[in-house]
């Protein structure tokens, strides 16, 4: 149980500041100790006993915490306070409060990488061959794995000397345990990238019959994708024009994947560039806990709700 006021750590903080100022002048000025203590409103016991070394179990508590602290934010520097409390919980079973958290974090001038606006590419179909209601409205829960579905395509750059190339990366997120299905990286933004990356979802889940939901994008409006969705047996869902939060956490999963893969980055290769993405998106689906799945990682979240 956190406890609040002078007996919490903002207590502990200024007891400490004390106290080392209390060690500083004696040391320093050879100012009487018992003065000193009287002055700043301190127990000369307890500073006896901090002088000693004998830490209290909140400090010392918070010294341990601090190190783990310290060691996520230097493995992964974008994840920010909650996000480190969150691995805290999941892979150290320490349950603090996301306050005392962001406290060590100020005091040891942690904070996560900056967060950059996603910019999509998705070019919108001039002449859409078969356009879908927005079947799904927004609404972004699920009960169950491969009830809906979110895709979409995003563009990544990779430089040779002045020469600027591209890459595209297709991907399908399920909307119950957030977990990429699958996904595909290639040279070019076309019908095959997102044809593709549909067949690899469907062999990994021949049983699934979700709510298939996308932008406008022309490959999503071709007549030859709404047929493969068909014989899949899955309902087409479409956003409205101009309103992208209607595929929203698709946009917030590019969001996440950039902001701590890509940007602050320059790649001088599409190997490198190709493998980063990949190691992320494995990462993503089995290593990153998320708050809204109950501090477990997609792959986690999908596993429990197949051994329920």
């Amino acid at each position: 149980m956190e406890r609040t006021g002078e007996e919490g750590s903002l207590g502990q903080v200024r007891r400490l500041r004390s106290y080392k100022a209390i060690r500083d002048c004696h040391q320093e000025k050879d100012y009487p100790i018992d003065e000193l203590c009287n002055l700043l409103n301190v127990s000369r016991s307890a500073y006896y006993k901090w002088a000693a070394g004998k830490l209290s179990d909140r400090i010392r508590e918070n010294k341990a915490i601090a190190e783990l602290v310290e060691k996520i934010h230097n493995e992964r520097p974008d994840k920010g306070y909650r996000r480190i409390n969150d691995d805290l919980r999941h892979d150290h079973g320490i349950h603090v409060n996301d306050k005392r958290i962001l406290r060590i974090c100020r005091k040891k001038s942690i904070k996560s990488t900056i967060k950059y606006r996603s910019h999509g590419c998705t070019r919108r179909a001039k002449n859409p061959q078969y356009t879908a209601e927005n079947i799904l409205s927004r609404k972004f829960h699920a009960d169950t794995p491969n009830e809906k579905w979110l895709t979409d395509v995003t563009e990544f750059k990779w430089y040779e000397d002045s020469v600027v190339h591209k890459l595209y990366l297709s991907a399908i997120l399920d909307l119950y345990d957030r977990r990429i299905v699958s996904f595909v990286i290639s040279e070019h933004n076309d019908n095959p990238l997102v044809f593709k990356t549909f067949d690899k979802a469907v062999k990994a889940n021949p049983d699934a019959h979700p709510l298939f939901h996308s932008d406008r994008g022309f490959q999503y409006t071709n007549r030859n994708f709404h047929h493969k969705l068909e014989k899949q047996g899955m309902t087409q869902s479409m956003s409205r024009v101009a309103h992208c939060i209607d595929n929203g956490p698709m946009e917030g999963f590019w969001g996440i994947l950039k902001r701590e893969m890509y940007y602050g980055r320059r790649f001088t290769s599409k190997c490198e560039l190709m493998r980063s993405i990949e190691a992320y998106i494995h990462y993503y689906n089995y290593k990153r806990v998320q708050r809204n799945l109950g501090i477990l990682t997609p792959i986690e979240k999908h596993t429990l709700y197949l051994a329920a």
